[in-house]
């Protein structure tokens, strides 16, 4: 991909509202690397400007998407799409401030919220995060080594220490230039809807029930199988640590870090974001529809398993290639989200704790966090209960969203902080009621796990 000319980039802000200057720029072996054409129209502008919207948006597909998607469609049919677009709608929302706050303030989240809290405030919000972010790999490496044994007989185990080699692939890819990852990255994109479109085509779902899906329903929150899964859902799709990746990867772009600049940057970021999680609320109402469509419709009600998913694609929808092109999207999902995911580990370690550490360790490091926990969930369940698994990751995930929001939005809506660029005030109460909306549901989701409302 060609970037057109360098433009030169200015000075660090001033320190405005923050205690002080971001003297250590976010992820720095790659900030401001990739070029931003001066003086040209806007579709160039566009092309140099894609890219970060769909390292985000590839989290918004993974492994722990399909889990939740595939057990709602089962057991609830349609009636959970809703909670899908609601669950997209909120990511877009909040993605596009995250970016806002990586261009105004040259800060990433984590790097703010250190500048922002005490030094105790700020290591507890990073073991949540670090919780956070090994909660969504463990789906991300459990996915990946599920395809792997789906596609090749390859032992769970065994397939979740080959993952671990996607950190040197993205060392490779970044050594190389940012826009190899982006690119792949998009090209495992272009592989699952492939596969996703096709699916649709041999399911044949009732155009009627997806239609009536889309319209919510309160039995979601007061069936509490559904709101489990419809919390699992929010988890999967509105992920804490891709607020943190995305305030810090909109920033490899060289744009001129002054306010006709940062307009502009954030502009672009926006149409990005957009297109890139739309394209992810179209896969992952695919993958639900697909899953009501199979298995609820023909009263296999109980899957759960995305190994028991590819095991009945075929003989249900009476087409052989139906569970090959789940397993190949399946791989595409998993290994594109741990690239991600291995960036966001290496964002959060350095942003909230400042460690001054070699690229390669860094990622082992932060990789390594997420490969232990799946090896030990895999010696201690084996192969069985691994879907139930996923999905409890993806309600954990739910759990840990607040505390990367709430900061997001003080920090955004502060107009010490953002200058001209602070939040409007119709998105500030839009966010805010979405938060409360949020944590008010995993309230009720933790009470009804633990029986005490009905």
């Amino acid at each position: 991909m060609t970037t057109g000319e360098k433009t030169e980039i200015d000075a660090p802000p001033s320190t405005g509202g923050w205690r002080s200057t971001a003297a250590i720029p976010s992820l720095p072996e790659v900030n401001g690397s990739v070029a931003i054409p001066s003086q040209t129209g806007f579709w160039r502008k566009m092309f140099a400007f894609c890219g970060p919207g769909y390292l985000v948006a590839i989290g918004y597909m993974d492994p722990g998407n399909w889990a939740t998607d595939i057990e709602g469609g089962a057991k609830f049919g349609y009636r959970l799409l809703s909670v899908v677009v609601f669950s997209s709608l909120i990511a877009i929302l909040l993605q596009t401030l995250s970016a806002r706050l990586g261009i105004a303030t040259g800060r990433d989240l984590a790097q703010a919220c250190r500048d922002h809290y005490s030094k105790r405030v700020s290591v507890l919000l990073w073991v949540l995060c670090e919780i956070a972010i090994i909660a969504c790999d463990l789906a991300e490496v459990l996915g990946s080594a599920i395809a792997l044994n789906l596609l090749f007989k390859i032992p769970l185990l065994a397939g979740v220490c080959i993952t671990a080699l996607d950190v040197l692939m993205v060392m490779l890819l970044q050594n190389k230039g940012f826009r190899y990852l982006e690119a792949m990255i998009l090209g495992l994109i272009a592989t699952m809807g492939f596969c996703f479109i096709a699916e649709i085509i041999f399911s044949h779902p009732s155009i009627a029930e997806v239609v009536d899906g889309f319209l919510p329903k309160a039995s979601i929150i007061t069936n509490p199988g559904m709101l489990y899964l419809s919390i699992g859902i929010l988890g999967a799709t509105v992920m804490p640590h891709n607020l943190f990746l995305h305030s810090s990867i909109i920033q490899t772009r060289a744009y001129v870090r002054d306010d006709r600049g940062k307009a502009e940057a954030i502009k672009f970021s926006v149409i990005d974001s957009v297109i890139a999680l739309t394209i992810a609320l179209l896969m992952n109402a695919a993958i639900l529809v697909m899953s009501a469509a199979t298995f609820h419709n023909s009263g296999h009600q109980d899957v759960a398993e995305i190994q028991d998913a590819h095991k009945l694609l075929s003989p249900l929808l009476g087409v052989g290639a139906a569970s090959l092109l789940f397993a190949i999207a399946l791989l595409a999902s998993g290994q594109s989200a741990t690239f991600t995911g291995t960036l966001a580990g290496q964002i959060v370690m350095e942003g909230f704790l400042n460690l001054k550490l070699s690229p390669w360790l860094r990622r082992l490091v932060t990789r390594s966090l997420s490969i232990v926990p799946a090896v030990i969930c895999i010696g201690m369940y084996g192969d069985k209960g691994v879907g139930k698994l996923i999905v409890l990751s993806q309600v954990i995930l739910s759990m840990q969203l607040p505390f990367a929001i709430v900061p997001l939005l003080i920090f955004t809506s502060d107009s010490r902080k953002m200058g001209r660029f602070v939040n409007p005030r119709w998105i500030t109460v839009t966010a805010w009621a979405m938060t409360i909306l949020i944590t008010a549901l995993n309230i009720k989701g933790i009470l009804d796990w633990l029986g005490i409302t009905h």
